[in-house]
């Protein structure tokens, strides 16, 4: 479950900078700020997971 967790961290990542670098490309503020919330919630979740890690150990 936790790996799981974890790659779904890394797709919400990447997803949020393809959606950010289209957005600023296309000029479209939205799609960029979209970008970075997505990033950003990949962020938490992989913080998440490696405090989970952390107790685990």
């Amino acid at each position: 479950m936790a790996g799981e967790q974890k790659a779904k961290a890394k797709m919400e990542q990447a997803k949020g900078k393809v959606k950010e670098a289209v957005g600023r490309t296309t000029d479209d503020e939205g799609l960029a700020a979209e970008g970075q919330a997505k990033q950003s919630k990949g962020d938490l979740r992989q913080a998440k997971e490696k405090a989970k890690d952390a107790f685990r150990h």
